[in-house]
């Protein structure tokens, strides 16, 4: 599943006026980047080989970049966060998600860019069927 992909999934959300995948261009507000997240363990490999397997894990790192209000911009984290957390069973495209495993425990708010606007960071793991 790729970047292009889920970013055309969480447009179903409508959660953010804008959509970017590997960085922020202009850096509009009311934005959400789709980056790839960070792997961890070993690949997802059924006994018999990848044929086998009927499913596997994409790393996803969300950063929300809102506006210049600080309660505003939490609001959209936590509401996104609210969103992603209830995901089960849907279709995106031609890939079928069957859950995202959330790997930190709330929204991370990592302060302001250099012109001020807020932003939010959210980590999980997409399980997807092959």
């Amino acid at each position: 599943m790729t970047l292009a992909e889920i970013r055309d999934w969480l447009k179903t959300l409508e959660a953010a006026e804008n959509y970017y995948i590997g960085r922020l261009e202009n850096k509009k507000e009311r934005s959400i980047g789709v980056y790839e997240g960070t792997a961890a363990g070993r690949p997802v490999m059924a006994l018999g080989g990848l044929k086998n397997s009927s499913y596997d894990i994409r790393a996803v790192s969300l950063l929300l970049h809102w506006n210049r209000n600080r309660n505003e911009t939490e609001t959209a984290a936590r509401s996104l966060w609210d969103k992603l957390i209830e995901v089960n069973n849907v279709d995106a495209g031609e890939n079928h998600i069957q859950y995202l495993q959330m790997t930190v425990p709330e929204p991370i708010g990592v302060g302001t860019d250099g012109s001020g606007v807020y932003e939010y960071v959210i980590n999980f793991n997409l399980y997807y069927r092959r």
